[in-house]
């Protein structure tokens, strides 16, 4: 009886639950800010100050110069609009604009492929547990952590014609001596040489990713009979490539945009043989005659062409750079 009476309970209370005529309980939140929403408005908080500095340090001065290329502007008095005779004017009349893209041209062949080949070259013979490796790796990175402008004045003194350490050695080698820097052949070829120079960054970079290649692989190559120049171009280059494509876009992208050792050694001399194209757009900007609208085109020009080159950079990679999961 008792069990018929709490069956009959329990089917009215189910009836009662699902009258339709009944009104609903509320389910909305509690008004105010619930937990969700407070996380949602911490984190931004947090969050503000970076996106407050990069629109006030990057999206508009990146707005500000895309409209100042189309004007003339001193930077002093407002700049007046003048569409794209900037462009019109660096493309056909100016004459050093094309002098100093063929002067990057070449630097930028000479020196990117010479810092790879040296920095590989340095981490390759570092990369052995012999005495005394650490002292060395220490030395041949101390040029990149030194001040760079006190180094290209030395370098500037070094080669000094008369009295640089450089036609001393060769004179006491008896070998011809050169002007270096005062020579429209030599300029370039001299200044790239410093960049060598200061290869320790380039052979960090390098020698981790040689320390990274599995040893198994030269084990079993040894086994099968393979030399160190053999395990060098069959193993070590195919596993560094990614290592290689870095160091090519950040070599690329550096030479594209040198500038200090222009304005050190040689002030963009002699003639036009080290007028970089960056060093073009500082002295179009703050020269005696400055048009600050003018080196803003020049330095989107730059912008363009190096973003091209990377871009050919990036999608020819996939024929040459090795990819373990493939």
């Amino acid at each position: 009886m008792l069990v018929c009476q709490l069956m009959l309970m329990a089917e009215g209370a189910h009836i009662e639950r699902a009258d339709p005529g009944r009104p609903r309980p509320d389910n909305r939140e509690p008004r105010g800010l619930t937990h969700r929403r407070r996380n949602a408005l911490t984190a931004y908080v947090f969050i503000l100050p970076t996106i407050i500095g990069v629109a006030v340090f990057m999206l508009y001065p990146l707005a500000s110069s895309l409209y100042h290329a189309f004007t003339q502007w001193d930077g002093l008095t407002p700049a007046t609009w003048t569409g794209l005779d900037n462009f019109r004017y660096l493309f056909t009349e100016d004459p050093t604009f094309w002098p100093s893209m063929k002067a990057t041209g070449y630097f930028v062949l000479l020196s990117v492929p010479s810092g790879m080949i040296f920095g590989l070259a340095l981490a390759v013979l570092l990369n052995r547990a012999y005495r005394g490796v650490r002292i060395f790796r220490t030395i041949f990175y101390l040029p990149v952590v030194l001040p760079s402008i006190a180094v290209l004045t030395l370098w500037k003194y070094i080669y000094d014609p008369l009295y640089g350490l450089a036609n001393q050695v060769l004179s006491a080698l008896h070998l011809p001596t050169s002007d270096w820097l005062q020579s429209p052949r030599m300029a370039m070829p001299a200044i790239v040489l410093v960049g060598v120079w200061g290869v320790g960054g380039s052979m960090i970079i390098f020698l981790a990713g040689l320390q990274n290649v599995p040893s198994e692989i030269y084990e079993a190559a040894r086994v099968d009979g393979a030399g160190p120049f053999r395990m060098f171009f069959a193993i070590t280059l195919p596993m560094i490539t990614p290592i290689l494509l870095l160091q090519l876009v950040l070599g690329l992208v550096l030479a594209f945009q040198a500038f200090n050792q222009i304005q050190v050694m040689t002030g963009g001399g002699p003639d036009t043989a080290t007028y970089l194209f960056m060093y073009k757009i500082y002295t179009d900007a703050f020269g005696s005659y400055p048009n600050l609208g003018l080196a803003t085109a020049e330095a989107w020009i730059l912008f363009v062409i190096i973003m091209i080159v990377t871009a050919i950079t990036l999608k020819t990679s996939s024929m040459w750079v090795f990819e373990e999961n493939k």
